[in-house]
């Protein structure tokens, strides 16, 4: 499904593409954890991040937001994984109930379920919020 942006999300990319040159295929803002969410092109999330994180620190500190990015695949599978590093994936599997929910059951190395979950659950909940946004998935469940 095609994503809309906002101004200020075109305004955020622009920013990335200043400091970095990469052009990120979206931005999301999530104002609940003062977050900026940049997926970028397959293979540019290090040029994006930086040496040592700079470019992300500088993007930070320029906008006052923690600042996350996320590298895109094409498949739900890879995209899924991405989403969740450092957790490692093990499984995924969707399933769709007769009301049209969509659910994704996310398995997960055992010690890295904490990692994947996050505090208070902002980790799972971010890739709710970007899978919503892109698979129309309604809950993500983590085991």
């Amino acid at each position: 499904m095609p994503v809309k942006l906002t101004a200020d999300e075109l305004k955020y990319i622009a920013l990335l593409n200043d400091i970095t040159g990469i052009t990120a295929k979206d931005c999301i803002v999530d104002e609940e954890s003062n977050t900026l969410i940049y997926i970028v092109p397959p293979g540019t999330a290090g040029l994006a991040v930086g040496a040592k994180g700079k470019n992300v620190k500088q993007l930070s500190k320029i906008l006052g937001r923690r600042i996350e990015v996320v590298e895109w695949a094409d498949s739900l599978e890879d995209f899924v994984k991405n989403l969740f590093l450092p957790a490692r994936v093990v499984s995924i599997k969707l399933n769709k109930l007769k009301d049209g929910k969509k659910i994704l059951q996310v398995k997960v190395m055992p010690e890295d379920k904490g990692l994947a979950i996050g505090k208070n659950g902002r980790n799972v909940n971010k890739v709710r919020v970007i899978l919503k946004r892109y698979y129309d998935i309604d809950v993500v469940s983590v085991s």
